[in-house]
């Protein structure tokens, strides 16, 4: 696949958590503790195309607006993909053209809280990307970003990092009375925490038709856990910790009813 240059602007738990899970580096996941079976052992690493990560101010101590903004803006490499998690919105803007000259032609960001990138502050970001020539693509969470066949460069990017809204594949097998039995799990694509293969696992061994299915699967993703925010989000009418479980929730079912027998 082709190779892609990717830079990290990032502040806070949730943006460390993307590039662990990009890096896919040992001990990366300890949500199974003592019993760990290394899912995701060589499965996949974006370690050869990071070319930075970049912790930035955190936007709470720094107020609504900045008047000079030109000390606090980083250094931009020569890259191809750049993902903004948690920016100051003052500073996103003015890292645009310094991006732009760096040869970035996708810009990914996302709002895991109801202050963290409004609907109208995404909405000018991506018209002022594309404006210098850049796409863009922001979504809430981050888990809800699907590849978009208009925005070439960063669908490119979400199928070699393997994120963006969660993929799964199933095997079914008889169990016991008959009853089919999720055999095993595989994640084509992962929520971007990492989160996803978590759940997979935790899946292995349910019935398709367990009453309990959705408990389990809400018991997994929290206990993960996702770190969205839950505060009731106007955009969305609920938090965004459960619009990302919806998401999980819904994309399990899905591959439950894909599913081959074993």
């Amino acid at each position: 696949m082709t190779f892609l240059r990717v830079v990290f602007y990032y502040n806070g738990e949730f943006g460390e958590r993307v590039v662990g899970n990009l890096l896919n580096y040992p001990g990366f996941c300890i949500s199974c503790g003592e019993a760990c079976t290394q899912c995701r052992s060589g499965k996949y690493s974006g370690a050869e195309d990071i070319v930075a990560a970049v912790e930035m101010p955190d936007p709470s101590t720094l107020g609504d607006f900045i008047d000079d903004v030109e000390p606090l803006l980083p250094r931009v490499p020569e890259a191809d993909i750049a993902i903004v998690i948690n920016v100051h919105p003052d500073i996103l803007f003015g890292m645009l053209p310094r991006m732009r000259d760096a040869g970035i032609k996708g810009i990914i960001g996302c709002s895991e809280s109801p202050k963290d990138m409004p609907l109208g502050l995404r909405m000018q970001v991506t018209r002022a990307a594309e404006e210098l020539g850049m796409e863009a693509a922001f979504s809430k969470p981050f888990c809800a970003m699907k590849p978009d066949p208009a925005k070439p460069n960063i669908a490119a990017f979400l199928s070699r990092a393997m994120i963006g809204e969660p993929e799964l594949e199933m095997v079914l097998r008889k169990g016991r009375e008959g009853k089919d039995v999720i055999a095993a799990v595989s994640v084509i694509r992962s929520a971007p925490c990492g989160s996803t293969w978590f759940v997979a696992k935790r899946l292995i061994g349910v019935e398709k038709d367990d009453p309990h299915l959705h408990e389990r699967i809400s018991e997994a993703h929290h206990a993960y856990p996702c770190t969205a925010s839950m505060d009731r989000d106007p955009e969305i009418g609920d938090t965004v910790l459960h619009r990302a479980g919806y998401i999980i929730r819904d994309k399990v079912e899905e591959a439950i009813r894909r599913a081959a027998p074993g």
